[in-house]
């Protein structure tokens, strides 16, 4: 029962983000694509496409389901969905909680997500878009993080940010831009220490709907 309820919440929130920005009629103008399986070769294919740096480069696990489904929906119904979405960008301080976090559906903007809203891109860290949680800290998020055969091991505790971006290719172009803007905010880090984690979500939404 509990998990076809996460299920359910799952699909709702696709269908709801389809309906706001994303419909079948308005998705040609946003650039997504058909969502499908990928295999590594395809999502390093993408990687380079979309100027990520392949040692940077990991792949949700289907299994990180399972820690969204442990949470109490009449309580955390709210952050369980932000932390479903296709696109979003987590930026965790040195104790590896959240200090700003961006998703796709409080971003706006046509025929393009507006990142820059209120010009919340000036500063890094960014600030505030979605609202912050505790529910995902940064040592139970690398658990589900699975490296690519190029991924290279690093040592979070050496950096005082982690910037984990969640991206997909059936979001096309939207996670294209993503990226760009994210490489481009953190050039204003000044002697801050920063980790870039760039982790692919194709297959983890594939699963959910299988």
């Amino acid at each position: 029962m509990k998990r076809n309820l996460h299920k359910f919440i799952i699909i709702l929130t696709i269908i709801l983000f389809d309906l706001s920005a994303y419909s079948q009629i308005t998705g040609g103008f946003y650039g997504m694509k058909k969502l499908k399986r990928v295999d590594n070769a395809t999502i390093l294919e993408y990687a380079k496409k979309y100027n990520m740096p392949l040692a940077e480069t990991f792949v949700l696990d289907t299994a990180y389901t399972t820690v969204l489904t442990s949470f109490d929906t009449t309580k955390f119904k709210e952050q369980i969905k932000n932390h479903y979405q296709p696109l979003q960008v987590l930026y965790y301080n040195k104790t590896g909680q959240l200090e700003s976090f961006q998703i796709n559906c409080y971003a706006g903007g046509f025929p393009n997500l507006d990142w820059n809203r209120n010009g919340i891109m000036t500063t890094f860290p960014p600030k505030q878009q979605a609202p912050l949680d505790k529910i995902i800290p940064l040592d139970t998020l690398l658990k589900y993080l699975d490296p690519l055969p190029q991924t290279k091991k690093t040592f979070i505790k050496d950096y005082d940010f982690t910037v984990v971006v969640f991206w997909s290719i059936f979001m096309g172009r939207q996670s294209k831009r993503l990226i760009h803007i994210v490489q481009e905010n953190t050039q204003m880090k000044g002697k801050k220490r920063i980790k870039m984690i760039y982790v692919n979500t194709d297959n983890f939404f594939v699963s959910r709907l299988e």
